[in-house]
């Protein structure tokens, strides 16, 4: 019964590669701290969604959708926020703001999108402040 033992050290020491996703993320974070911005929560998972970064700028408390692309086959990455992504960051948004105890702050929503060929070592950054203000009504003022 040793094999299942020396199959679960040999997966949990192997280093996975890191998703277009992954790296896109990592790298619009360097790039909002570059900015002067404080990140202070990454992958958040709530019941009413996820969120790719919260970060702080100032005193605004600034939720950030990570798109990231390696061709534009399927159009520019800051597109595929739409009226349904945006919906579903607000309803997170205000879980996470509610949840901290933030609600008194001023809060926005911003996109960075990353373009990250396959053929190049560097991304392309580009941050789209206050990309679009809170989508849907419900539960807004409970």
């Amino acid at each position: 019964m040793r094999w299942p033992r020396q199959i679960a050290a040999w997966w949990a020491g192997r280093r996975r590669p890191k998703s277009l996703g992954y790296l896109g993320e990592r790298a619009a974070e360097r790039f909002l701290r570059r900015c002067g911005y404080k990140i202070v929560a990454r992958g958040s998972r709530l019941p009413s969604g996820e969120l790719d970064l919260v970060a702080v700028d100032g005193r605004t408390v600034v939720f950030v959708e990570v798109k990231t692309r390696s061709s534009h086959q399927f159009g520019h990455p800051e597109e595929a926020v739409d009226e349904n992504k945006q919906r579903r960051l607000t309803r997170a948004a205000l879980s996470y703001l509610k949840r901290h105890g933030l609600l008194e702050y001023p809060s926005r929503f911003d996109v960075v999108a990353v373009d990250w060929p396959a053929s190049s070592k560097k991304p392309r950054v580009e941050h789209y402040k206050n990309a679009f203000g809170a989508v849907g009504s419900e539960g807004l003022f409970s």
